[in-house]
């Protein structure tokens, strides 16, 4: 056991140098933000040569039962990234991946106890959540937003919202209700196009306001749908709640942290983007994606319940090295889709000093061809880069960069949800499916949901029931362009 100790502090002290891009490169690259047709079936893979076979989410617990029976023997002749790939070769993998029993939420990729989510992605025991990540914690009613959590409600295009109510075109908002468009606030309520703000009410561009001056003042506001936009410049940064020795943008309750995106709860950490949960996550590095109470966690993508997880992806349990969608398992190197499993290699059973003796033989091998302590390569991603969280994140990586390095780059445009000979409506003609009647009632024209926008770029979208039903409860106009571009909008950072 000592020995993999030493092996663990190798793989450790090279990945708190990564450099941020390099991280979001080769990380956050595995976490796909989109669905593909794939042989005609709605998938998270898209059909390349990476994926060897695809099953229904039902076909798959039957398949996953089995998944003991398919192992190999780890062979030195080979170099450790090769042993992997003979193994994933004979690996179906689900369409998306439900962890849970969900309700209504098929079009739906990493969740658990959802309920009518739709092009949702990474949710956690939320309801009524469309084109949005990162959602967690009993929320309801989310739309086209990134990192919600802790009972937030009714959130329209939104990033980074805790705990809080009625939350239309803005950032970074914590325990707040009724606020539009506004960024860095704190404790408020009833606020228009305002920031940096704590325990105020009833404040529009930073003034304050009567009750009564103020309700006048939004009603004839919130008339003019031309003020319904959502522009990176209006993101504010650089404010901490909570925390101490961070150095980067927007952090709660979290010390001694450098460089990250939307996280929460953290001690001791360095490139992360979506870390949160309430406490206890401790000395994380190289990291896309949530946890609970996890700690000491190395380059990995999505992790849960987790402690000592070194170069994995989605994983639950402690103790898991080089391995791949592992539900509550401990000591497994190179392992795909085992649940409840300990001491596997190349997921096969081996016993307690069996696995130690063949672990530290392979770890010496990694270590002197020098790839102790690197993540997945790329001959294995089977995603398009430029439909990952990584180039959400920094989309200045450019195609001939990425595919210089052997990264896939998707070219087409894509139509997942859209029908086929659907009628296309241009965006210029929205205005004559929306607008007050005569007693200024706001309408939306539920022929809208018949058919397909397309907008400036020439991307393509629809109104689904779901959103047609929010936008006409809230007032709020038909949004002009794709959803995807709406949530990018919450990455451009000034």
């Amino acid at each position: 056991m000592q020995d993999i100790k030493i092996w663990e502090e190798k793989i450790k002290e090279k990945r708190k140098k990564t450099e941020f891009r390099d991280f979001v490169k080769e990380v956050a690259s595995w976490k796909t933000i989109w669905l593909y047709k794939n042989n005609e079936i709605i998938s998270k893979f898209p059909n390349t040569n990476k994926i060897y076979g695809v099953l229904s989410n039902n076909n798959f617990l039957d398949y996953r039962d089995n998944l003991k029976n398919f192992w190999i023997n780890y062979n030195f002749d080979k170099d450790f990234f090769s042993n992997f790939q003979i193994l994933l070769k004979q690996t179906k993998l689900p369409w998306v991946f439900h962890f849970t029993q969900n309700e209504n939420s098929d079009f739906s990729d990493e969740v658990w106890w959802v309920k009518n989510c739709y092009l949702a992605f990474s949710c956690v025991n939320n309801e009524n959540v469309l084109y949005s990540w990162f959602v967690r914690n009993n929320c309801k009613n989310i739309f086209n937003s990134i990192f919600v959590v802790d009972n937030s409600e009714n959130i329209y295009w939104a990033s980074w919202i805790i705990n809080s109510y009625n939350i239309f075109f803005s950032n970074y908002i914590v325990n707040s209700s009724d606020i539009y468009f506004c960024s860095d606030m704190i404790w408020c309520k009833e606020c228009l196009f305002c920031n940096w703000l704590e325990n105020k009410s009833y404040f529009i561009n930073n003034t304050s306001y009567s009750k009564d001056e103020y309700k006048n003042i939004k009603n004839k506001i919130l008339k003019d749908k031309k003020n319904y936009t959502f522009k990176s410049s209006d993101i504010c940064l650089n404010k901490n709640y909570w925390s101490e020795n961070v150095v980067g943008n927007f952090l709660i309750n979290s010390s001694y942290v450098t460089n990250w995106y939307y996280s929460y709860c953290i001690e001791n950490a360095r490139n992360i983007a979506f870390y949160w949960w309430l406490d206890n996550n401790k000395d994380i590095y190289d990291v896309v994606s949530w946890a609970w109470n996890s700690r000491n966690i190395y380059w990995c993508n999505s992790v849960w319940l987790s402690d000592n997880i070194f170069l994995s992806s989605n994983i639950i349990w402690n103790s898991i090295y080089y391995s791949y969608f592992l539900d509550w398992c401990s000591f497994c190197l190179w392992c795909i889709w085992l649940k409840n499993k300990s001491f596997c290699i190349l997921n096969k059973q081996y016993s307690k000093e069996e696995w130690y003796e063949l672990a530290n033989k392979i770890f010496f091998q990694m270590d002197k061809d020098w790839i102790l302590w690197d993540f997945f390569p790329w001959e294995l991603n089977p995603f398009y880069f430029n439909d990952t969280m990584a180039y959400l994140i920094d989309d200045s990586f450019t195609k001939e960069e990425v595919e210089k390095d052997g990264f896939m780059w998707r070219n087409e445009k894509i139509k997942v949800d859209i029908p086929e000979n659907a009628e296309i409506e241009k965006t210029k003609n929205l205005s004559s499916f929306q607008g007050f009647d005569s007693n200024w009632n706001w309408q939306i024209n539920p022929e809208i949901m018949k058919k397909v926008i397309q907008d400036e770029n020439w991307n393509v979208y629809k109104i689904v029931p779901m959103e047609y039903e929010f936008l006409m409860k809230h007032w709020l106009p038909l949004p002009e362009i794709h959803w995807l571009d709406r949530i990018k909008l919450g990455f451009k950072f000034k």
